[in-house]
Formats: C-alpha cells, sequence, structure tokens
C-alpha cells in the first residue's frame, strides 16, 4: 500500500514531523511519500490561506495521484479534501476529517488543542461541516508568538499540555485533538500525561486511510461526489487539466 501526504503548507521542517509521525503509525509494508506544497504559506490560519493551500494540495495531487492507494490532505482544516474526492480516482482524508473520526470513537465531546487564536473560528467552520459541531467542548488555543513553526512542540510543550488538561477539567472534554501538522508526534510525547484520550491527525489519517484501501468501496460514479462534469477549461496547470479530463 502506498500513501501520499501532502502538506498544504511551505514548512519543511512541518513535512519532516508529518513523515515521522506518519511512518511510526502506518502498518508494516505501507509506504509514505510526503510532499510539499510549491507555494503557499508557512502555515495556515484563515479561511485565505485554507484556500490558497487546497489549490497547490491539488496541483500536487493531479501530478502524482497515480502512484498511490490513497491521499491524505496534511494540515488541519482539510484544505480541499471535499474537492479532491470528487475529482481523484482513490479515497482522500484529511487530518480534521481522521481526527474527528477517531476522536468519535474513544468519548462523546472532545475538545480542539490549537497553536493560534486566529485559526479557531475557522476551525469551527471545518467541525461544523463535518456534523461534529455539537460534539465541540472547545477550541483551546497558544496566545504567544510562534518563533518557529517547526518547533512549535518543543517550544510550547508545557503550554499545550495545560491547555489540554484545561479543556478536560473545565469544559467537560472525553478527548483531546491536537490540532495541526507542526504538532505531529505531541500525542505520542504526551503519552499517559494527560487524564483523557489524545489524538492524533497524522496517525489518525494513516490509519483511517489505509482502511478505505482495504475497504475497497469505490469510488463515486453519481451524486455529489461524481467526478466533475468535463467542460471547457483555461490556464490551468497541465496535471489538472488531465485530471480534469479523466486521463
Amino acid at each position: 500500500m502506498k500513501l501520499l501526504l501532502i502538506n498544504p503548507n511551505i514548512s519543511d521542517s512541518v513535512s519532516e514531523l508529518i513523515r515521522s509521525e506518519a511512518q511510526r503509525s502506518a502498518s508494516p509494508g505501507t509506504e509514505i511519500e510526503v510532499l510539499t506544497a510549491p507555494f503557499g504559506v508557512a502555515y495556515i490560519e484563515t479561511r485565505f490561506e485554507s484556500l490558497l493551500g487546497a489549490y497547490a494540495t491539488a496541483q500536487l495531487a493531479a501530478e502524482h495521484h497515480r502512484r498511490f492507494d490513497a491521499i491524505v490532505v496534511a494540515a488541519f482544516g482539510d484544505p480541499g479534501l471535499t474537492a479532491l474526492r470528487e475529482a481523484l480516482p482513490m479515497p482522500v482524508t484529511g487530518l480534521t476529517e481522521a481526527a474527528l473520526a477517531s476522536a468519535h470513537l474513544l468519548g462523546q465531546r472532545f475538545s480542539i488543542i490549537a497553536i493560534s487564536q486566529r485559526i479557531q473560528a475557522w476551525y469551527r467552520e471545518v467541525v461544523d461541516s463535518y456534523g461534529f459541531g455539537s460534539r465541540l467542548a472547545s477550541i483551546r488555543a497558544l496566545d504567544r508568538p510562534l518563533a518557529s513553526i517547526g518547533a512549535v512542540q518543543d517550544e510550547h510543550a508545557q503550554a499545550l499540555k495545560v491547555l489540554a488538561e484545561r479543556a478536560v477539567d473545565e469544559d467537560g472534554a472525553d478527548v483531546i485533538v491536537l490540532a495541526g501538522a507542526p504538532l505531529a508526534g505531541l500525542a505520542r510525547s504526551l503519552k499517559g500525561q494527560l487524564p483523557a484520550p489524545v489524538v492524533d491527525g497524522v496517525s489518525s489519517a494513516v490509519r483511517h486511510a489505509e482502511t478505505l484501501v482495504a475497504l475497497q468501496a469505490g469510488k463515486a460514479q453519481r451524486g455529489s461526489f461524481a467526478p466533475p462534469p468535463q467542460k471547457p477549461n483555461r490556464g490551468l496547470p497541465p496535471a489538472i487539466e488531465a485530471l480534469l479530463r479523466r486521463q
């Protein structure tokens, strides 16, 4: 089995965190490849930045998908995930979708621990779009400058742990979701140190992607996730144009 994880941000240091956690989480024999967005921002906090990340992800997916059994959008918020599910012939999942699916199996209410205050509104919208809004106990986030996006969990591990503890004790969370690729692997580091189950998006996405491949459920040919209809287009990268032609 071959899985492609696409980092919609331009941060190579974050891609390394993604790769490390994905390889630790994958089943024996599963091959992991991680690609970094060729354009965009260092990390996504806003709806507009998500739009940029979604297009970068679409471009990489169109160029490389034929070599893989499943695709993972490796950023919390899952930029472009549902659109890619229309266009690609293989299963697609993302860090948020997979983490919420894992949390759903571990408890009733969950809290998200995030790396910035600005990110919260967009995260709430994403959670609502997946139908989990009523189970969201809280979103708690760091409120301090980030010197290096690739070193967030090293520099702020104690603050993130305190936020998670407060989410359990004050917000009633049954499960903690550590949000974002910059926190990939932190759940493994905090194992046994928090009073509730802790979910990591990267490990969840890898395991759920493996399950989707194994289920062999097939690709939608009708309905809202059928491939986009063919129509005239202009100015698209060749790989995206070919994908729309279903070649």
